[in-house]
């Protein structure tokens, strides 16, 4: 899969410790069906893994994008977690990660397929310059998540990470419905009150990143490692894994940290290629894979009226995704 050699190795993948764009230099074109990662943010306070200024984050990402893009297979997806940054001395925010989207699409080619936002409920109210000793903003507590792709139409089903229906669409399904045109002029046909067993998710993933008890950070404990100390909880990669690849699909992360990434690549049947520069990170990742139990601890998630991503999948999909990405549109309904 790569020429340097693994880290580490499972059954479905391995860690590289390397510089990710030298290590991504090895693979062939196209060999890539989702790139999934969360690079350092340009933040304020230096943090013990790197990060770049906000001045220098794009001239620092450029041969990172370029090689993403080389390794991605046309129907794939490249999907980055990218948090926000504030300016220094002044209680207003940086621009550098829409700037890196646009950079991205208008520079290296890709495709904005979605915006997302993830949202942790659980995070603590920062900057306290500014929202606990001034009061005068709000907690910063979501990050923007770019799903980015080579073409208009890269492979995804929505099917997979179908959520429960909410109270009141239950409410709704059970009393009925009368057809009508809103206020707002849409036009609600009669298929709105057909149940069909589940809702079609957000694009606002409400994720609390509360992982405290974890295997993998009992692994680390136990033999005094330090942990990564930004890791995304493992819903998050879950999502999108279930979206946009099918099982053997190979699935990449060049800023692994923890490998949570790989960890459920590894689950799910994926191919995974986790890369860090860190050879410590890389250490304490073994624990996602050699613990009895590699499933994070996000206690709490049940008090939250969103509900966390592909809660309701249960099982391996019966047929793969569309190989054109959707672009031919079925003469069945795709009711949910």
């Amino acid at each position: 899969m790569i020429s340097l050699p693994p880290f580490y190795s499972t059954l479905h993948g391995e860690m590289i410790h390397g510089d990710a764009a030298d290590a991504m230099a090895s693979l062939a074109p196209g060999t890539a069906n989702l790139v999934m990662t969360s690079p350092p943010f340009a933040l304020i306070r230096k943090k013990a893994y790197g990060n770049e200024a906000p001045d220098d984050y794009l001239q620092w990402f450029r041969p990172f994008a370029a090689e993403i893009y080389r390794i991605l297979d046309d129907s794939g997806s490249f999907v980055i977690d990218i948090g926000g940054s504030w300016i220094p001395g002044t209680p207003t925010r940086s621009l550098y990660h829409f700037k890196l989207l646009i950079m991205l699409c208008e520079e290296y080619g890709f495709h904005l397929a979605q915006e997302f936002y993830w949202w942790n409920p659980s995070k603590l109210p920062t900057p306290a310059e500014w929202v606990t000793i001034r009061r005068l903003r709000a907690k910063d507590a979501v990050n923007t998540v770019w799903w980015l792709s080579k073409t208009p139409w890269p492979k995804a089903n929505n099917r997979r990470v179908l959520q429960p229906y909410s109270q009141a669409m239950r409410t709704l399904i059970t009393n009925g419905y009368r057809p009508k045109v809103r206020p707002s002029g849409h036009d609600i046909s009669p298929h709105f009150t057909k149940d069909n067993g589940a809702a079609i998710p957000p694009n606002l993933l409400a994720i609390p990143n509360t992982e405290s008890n974890s295997s993998y950070l009992r692994y680390c404990k136990e033999r005094g490692i330090q942990p990564h100390p930004a890791r995304f909880p493992t819903d998050l990669p879950e999502f999108f894994i279930r979206l946009t690849t099918d099982a053997d699909d190979l699935v990449i992360d060049p800023f692994a940290g923890s490998c949570a990434t790989g960890e459920v690549a590894e689950r799910l049947c994926r191919r995974w290629l986790c890369i860090d520069s860190d050879a410590s990170y890389l250490e304490g990742a073994k624990g996602r894979f050699e613990a009895a139990s590699s499933t994070d601890s996000t206690s709490g998630r049940e008090s939250y009226s969103v509900p966390r991503p592909s809660v309701l999948w249960n099982g391996m999909p019966t047929e793969p995704l569309p190989a054109d990405g959707g672009r031919t549109r079925s003469s069945a309904r795709t009711d949910a």
